[in-house]
């Protein structure tokens, strides 16, 4: 490698570091308010059955539903008309806001220690956490990405990915009867976790 290309790629990486610790600290100070956002809501919540309802509007603000959902579906999702993807976007939403939230417990809270940031491509952060809940402990991996402020794009809790998980389920079912299959068995998951 000559000394003019290694000088190229030492400016290209004293340049971009400010801005990835910067992306790193405010995607991280975006969670930190997200996650008490979501703590204060629970802990106003009347009871289990009410949280879902009561953190839709929080999680919809942090999270990019839309993106986990055209991501879970994977490359079929080219193949969804308009109406379709609206829809899939829309249960897939309630699917995991009814799945998160009966995780939860009013009163009880979460004890979050977060690790160090990485930011593997510009606009994107993954910022991994040890969480304490109900006496377990998990890791989890928020990723992050740049989108009309920082959302939240994917949740791996020890190393295994929401999007990738449902991912599988949803590619098997695109294969089998296309988007109409897909939707169908979203309506049918969502119908089987109660409110």
């Amino acid at each position: 490698m000559n000394l003019a290309y290694r000088l190229l790629v030492a400016a290209v990486l004293v340049v971009s570091l400010p801005a990835a610790a910067t992306s790193t600290s405010e995607a991280e100070k975006r969670l930190q308010v997200a996650i008490n956002d979501v703590v204060a809501v629970a802990d106003r919540s009347p009871s289990s059955s009410a949280l879902a309802g009561s953190l839709r509007p929080v999680l919809e603000k942090y999270i990019s539903f839309n993106a986990m959902t055209r991501r879970a579906v994977g490359p079929g999702w080219r193949q969804f008309s308009a109406d379709q993807q609206s829809k899939a976007t829309q249960l897939f939403t309630t699917l995991l806001i009814r799945t998160y939230s009966k995780k939860l417990t009013p009163g009880e809270y979460p004890v979050i220690k977060f690790k160090t940031a990485s930011a593997p491509a510009p606009g994107r952060v993954e910022i991994p956490t040890t969480l304490n809940y109900k006496g377990s402990q998990y890791n989890v991996t928020y990723r992050m990405e740049e989108s009309e402020g920082w959302r939240i794009t994917d949740v791996l809790i020890e190393g295994v990915s929401f999007v990738a998980n449902y991912r599988t389920q949803f590619d098997a079912t695109f294969k089998k009867g296309g988007s109409t299959a897909v939707i169908d068995a979203l309506s049918q998951s969502v119908a089987n976790v109660p409110k």
